[in-house]
């Protein structure tokens, strides 16, 4: 049972991680009906902006923390304005093949940079608990209760505030929201400033639990949160909190009873069964399409 818990509060960590990457695909999906495949880079970009702020500001947890949410959020609405929206009115594939590319320039202009792998110092004390023979540390605690003050805050706004019922508008019926008075290029923004502010939380949270980054350590991470919000149900909020979470147990179980090498083999497996039996996810709906 001791063992059993440690891998539990391991799960909830990386759980956490997974979930916040994937509300930034599920919410990019829900407004446009488009992947932002570029956002794993964006996660990516926001663990060396904590770098930066630590080893080159000397900020400390909170400010980096800030600091890398605004710098992300803002390099999300550039993206959209400059790559994603000429292409609104383009086939599907254009807007994939630029989402692509602009990933592609992400890792490639932070490689030119920083062409090493960089170990992010310390923001804060780590201290560690014991009870019964789990170890629970300050860390973990951290990472867990801000991604979930993160996912509940975003809950909030998406089904309580007139922000969230523009984008659920949006949503529903892009070619009538404008209509009824809905400034669908604004919240457009708002919603990949959102999305893309939640991948600097949780770059920065990825870095202060595995504190050694390169540029492409967002290509798996961001495909893992992409299954992620797949499982859950992608355009679903709830959904992708789900889908981080089963995902992050079955790589945590997998793992702890498997060879380590088997856990990507196992994650994939897991969205292709998905997808066969349930191709629309565990809270998604099917799209179903007058004519």
């Amino acid at each position: 049972m001791t063992y059993f818990f440690q891998q539990a509060l391991n799960v909830i960590q990386l759980g956490s991680i997974y979930a916040l990457i994937a509300l930034g695909y599920t919410m990019v999906y829900g407004i446009l009906t488009m992947i932002n495949f570029a956002h794993g880079d964006l996660f990516m970009v926001g663990a060396f902006v904590c770098f930066m702020a630590a080893a080159w500001l000397g900020l400390p947890f909170v400010p980096a923390l800030m600091l890398s949410m605004f710098a992300i959020a803002l390099l999300g609405v550039v993206i959209e304005r400059l790559a994603y929206k000429p292409l609104r009115q383009a086939p599907r594939v254009s807007a994939i093949i630029t989402a692509l590319g602009v990933g592609l320039f992400l890792e490639n202009f932070t490689l030119a940079l920083s062409p090493y792998p960089k170990q992010i110092p310390p923001l804060m004390a780590n201290q560690v608990w014991h009870f019964g023979g789990v170890a629970v540390s300050s860390l973990q605690l951290l990472i867990i209760a801000l991604s979930l003050a993160l996912m509940f805050m975003l809950d909030f706004i998406v089904r309580r505030t007139m922000l969230g019922m523009a984008m659920r508008a949006i949503s529903c019926d892009r070619a009538t929201a404008p209509l009824m008075g809905v400034p669908v290029d604004r919240v457009i923004s708002i919603t990949f400033a959102i999305g893309a502010g939640l991948g600097g939380a949780a770059g920065t949270l990825y870095a202060l639990a595995y504190p050694v980054i390169d540029p492409y350590m967002g290509v798996m991470v961001g495909w893992k949160a992409f299954i992620s919000a797949v499982v859950g149900g992608i355009g679903s909020i709830r959904g992708a909190m789900i889908g981080g979470f089963i995902l992050g147990a079955v790589e945590i179980m997998t793992a702890a009873l498997l060879p380590s090498t088997y856990r990507d083999l196992i994650s994939f497996a897991l969205l292709l069964v998905l997808l066969i039996f349930r191709p629309y996810g565990i809270l998604g709906k099917p799209h179903t399409q007058k004519v």
